[in-house]
């Protein structure tokens, strides 16, 4: 069947948008100018709720094999001793997770192909136009060029994107005026696996001298960035001029060991250079994330200093947050205004990214500890938005939904988590039950009817209540009262696709708020 959306880019934020959008439902077309992809470790971070994101689309287990636990650091400062400094993220779900760009990418790619979706290679937007709520593009690949009609197009092709620049959006910003050296190489020394190694010293009025080593998976390995010296340079082209200069030569084994040499006290020996690059930093957000029915997301809106391996992570919850929203616009479940919420929550979300990744750049080596979560990405949330109901004290409408254990359900021999319960391509309605179900059984019957199969309704009984359970209503049993002492007593919620929270507000009122937010708020049809 043709594809009702156009992909265009296939890194970890294109194959991530192409993957939800098939598993919302969607038919997808996703393709790439690269005839192969690339083999460099541009990103290595995964963030903790890049994790939750990836659970909640079945990939976890797969990503987590694929990849090393970050557990902290080893800060490297002249004229002190080395400090290892280790980062507890036991209250959250996952920790930080360190995965080579190319097995990220391995991972989404093998996903896709069981929905049926196969990248699209060495095949090149060439123009786009919109005319009648449908987008015409042209594109060039290996058998010529090709015209094609989609109802949607979303650009996920990096910096450079050809879709933003076909939609004529401005993006403003600076280029960093010094270049960074990258390279994959294996290391002997005595630092514990799983910890980077920070050396750097601060300089007054000029970038710092640096050394980072960030792990691989593999014994040994590190992606290691360091300043790369004057030699190596070239002068600034015009554009965005972001990134990996594939078409530059890389630096040497001999270069990277000259800065070791200079700043581990150890001179630890770098060895094995796999591969090596020239890495320039841009500073540029994107005006605007939409043009009609074509989106941009990830590099393509945002792009930055990668300090706190926030920028893959920040495109991924991009296409996160994009997909259900299209999804439901373009099988017709859902008014088109649910996607101007698109822009005015993910682009406030990529603005506080790049003043923090500067901030942390400029200052690096001369600053104490910081808020533990803050490069998690767990605390990103959407209070102010479109579809956030009125903030009040606590959690509220926008934040991330958290996550509790202890949750029964009467035939699972085992406790459940409430990510296992959100899990899925549909609003969560948790409604608090006291005595009888008699309210939610006739709630959820009028949801189902108006909306069917887009939101799920699930009862929470505090302690045995001894409950039969209603048709159309998951009945949950709190026993341990964590539900209550988390999520407050009596108090109902709406739950997002994207595990965000929707509305939230007294039980007593869910029957007549809940269906007139996903009605007026959503725009559900």
């Amino acid at each position: 069947m043709d594809a009702s959306v156009l992909v265009v880019g296939a890194g970890p934020v294109g194959l991530t948008l192409a993957a939800e959008l098939a598993r919302h439902g969607v038919r997808v077309r996703l393709v790439d100018k690269l005839a192969t992809p690339s083999p460099y470790c541009r990103a290595i971070g995964v963030t903790p709720r890049s994790l939750e994101v990836f659970e909640d689309m079945g990939l976890a287990r797969e990503m987590i094999d694929a990849g090393l636990w970050l557990d902290g650091m080893r800060m490297v400062l002249p004229g002190q001793p080395p400090r290892d400094k280790r980062r507890d993220l036991s209250d959250l779900p996952y920790a930080a997770l360190g995965v080579p760009q190319y097995e990220t990418e391995r991972v989404l790619t093998e996903r896709l192909a069981q929905y049926g979706i196969v990248p699209e290679r060495a095949v090149a937007l060439a123009a786009l136009s919109q005319a009648e709520d449908r987008v015409h593009v042209e594109l060039d690949g290996p058998q010529g060029r090709e015209s094609a009609t989609f109802d949607f197009v979303v650009g996920c092709d990096g910096a450079h994107s050809a879709v933003r620049k076909a939609l004529g959006i401005a993006f403003e910003g600076e280029a960093w005026p010094f270049e960074f050296m990258l390279g994959d190489v294996s290391i002997d020394w005595d630092v514990p696996r799983g910890l980077a190694v920070f050396a750097v010293h601060p300089m007054e009025d000029a970038p710092p001298d640096l050394l980072v080593a960030v792990p691989l998976p593999e014994r040994g390995r590190y992606r290691v960035s360091a300043m790369a010296p004057a030699r190596l340079g070239a002068p600034a082209r015009d554009g965005t001029d972001h990134g990996i200069q594939a078409e530059r030569p890389g630096a040497g084994l001999a270069d990277l060991q000259e800065v070791a040499d200079r700043l581990l006290p150890d001179r630890p020996r770098l060895g094995d250079l796999r591969w090596s690059s020239i890495f320039r930093i841009s500073i540029r957000l994107a005006e605007h994330y939409r043009a009609g029915n074509v989106f941009i997301a990830g590099d393509a809106c945002h792009v930055h200093p990668p300090t706190g391996g926030q920028g893959m992570n920040t495109g991924i919850q991009d296409a996160y947050n994009l997909a259900w929203k299209l999804a439901l616009v373009a099988k017709g479940e859902a008014d088109r205004r649910l996607l101007d919420s698109y822009e005015a929550e993910r682009r406030p979300v990529a603005e506080a990214v790049i003043a923090h990744t500067v901030e942390e750049s400029v200052n690096l080596g001369r600053r104490g500890e910081g808020d533990r979560l803050a490069d998690t990405q767990v605390l990103v949330s959407y209070r102010g938005s479109p579809l956030a109901d009125v903030a009040g004290d606590g959690l509220s409408a926008g934040d991330r939904m958290p996550d509790i254990e202890g949750l029964r359900r009467h035939g699972f021999g085992f406790p459940l988590r409430l990510f296992d319960v959100l899990k899925g391509t549909r609003f969560v309605l948790l409604v608090p039950v006291d005595g009888t179900t008699d309210a939610v059984e006739a709630l959820a019957a009028d949801i189902h009817r108006r909306w069917p199969g887009r939101v799920r309704v699930v009862a929470l009984a505090s302690g045995e209540a001894g409950l039969d359970e209603p048709p159309g209503v998951e009945l949950l049993s709190d026993a341990a009262g964590r539900f209550a002492a988390t999520f407050g007593e009596g108090q109902a919620w709406l739950v997002r696709p994207d595990n965000h929270i929707a509305w939230r507000g007294p039980a007593a009122t869910v029957a007549a708020a809940v269906p007139t937010y996903l009605a007026e708020v959503i725009g559900l049809k």
